[in-house]
């Protein structure tokens, strides 16, 4: 048997983060509902049970309603609760500014909220969250401080398991979320140096919503001013600008946009904004 992630069984892997999470009796997980933290709800479930885990969602206007719902329902079929708690980073001055580093000021609102308000209340041990091994690896990635900060735990990456092994499990536990594709907060969609507003996330949000409820799954809507810029993968773009453009038009104007604009280079591009700064300063 190879020990590769991704040729690595359900159980081998619940092995690992049980080594992890050895001394650990309650824990609170860092949830969004996306794959990376639903993996690592239901692992956790496996290894110390249900009434010893619970989930904590973040709430802010970076979070989409879809997502909220989204990631109740996941947690549903896991069997853990979710705890909601509000977080502030559209307050913090360095957050609005909305440099390379904003994810850090993010993730260090939403781990300091969890210390605060959760950990005493549950009795918990340990907090972790779904850092996998692939975005350990990434520069663009200033929340991870946030969490080495905080002393959060971050049992995937810990394991070695990359982004397929952990689609991998998903499937493997039937889990909703194991095809969902990848939802950053909706702020990663203004570019850097441009402040994150409350009014820019609520028109990227409905821009977003609209555009799904036409059949268009995975998506971004960039916010360029007046202009959004739309990114979907190649297999939308010839219906995009077919059977879809008045509609796709239509959508984008009344989330609040003068001008639709269709990315036909990039497509969908993690780390779209972050990543050529950061390849500038690491140069």
């Amino acid at each position: 048997m190879t020990d590769h992630p991704t040729a690595a069984p359900a159980d081998d892997a619940v092995g690992r983060v049980t080594d992890l999470l050895a001394g650990v009796d309650r824990l609170g997980v860092a949830f969004s509902g996306g794959v990376d933290s639903s993996v690592l709800l239901a692992l956790a479930v496996r290894i110390l049970g249900p009434g010893r885990v619970v989930a904590i969602l973040g709430v802010s206007p970076s979070l989409a309603a879809d997502e909220r719902e989204g990631a109740h329902t996941v947690a549903r079929h896991i069997g853990v609760p979710v705890v909601e708690i509000s977080t502030h980073e559209g307050e913090v001055a360095a957050y609005q500014a909305n440099g390379p580093d904003r994810c850090f000021h993010c993730k260090h609102e939403l781990f300091t909220r969890i210390d605060d308000e959760v950990v005493a209340a549950h009795g918990l041990d340990a907090v972790a969250y779904g850092e996998n091994a692939d975005d350990a690896r990434r520069p663009d990635r200033p929340g991870s401080r946030a969490a080495t900060d905080h002393r959060v735990l971050r049992p995937l990456a810990d394991a070695g398991l990359d982004k397929a092994a952990v689609r991998h499990l998903a499937h493997a536990f039937g889990l909703p979320s194991a095809d969902k594709p990848a939802a950053p907060c909706l702020a990663s969609r203004i570019p850097h140096f441009t402040p994150v507003t409350r009014e820019k996330l609520a028109q990227i949000e409905a821009a977003e919503s609209a555009l799904r409820r036409l059949g268009l799954g995975d998506l971004r809507v960039r916010h360029h001013g007046d202009v959004a810029r739309v990114e979907l993968p190649a297999d939308d773009l010839v219906r995009a600008v077919t059977t879809l453009r008045e509609d796709i038009h239509a959508a984008v104007v009344a989330a609040g946009f003068r001008f639709a604009a269709l990315d036909l280079a990039t497509g969908i591009q993690s780390g779209a904004f972050t990543l050529p700064l950061v390849a500038a300063t690491h140069a």
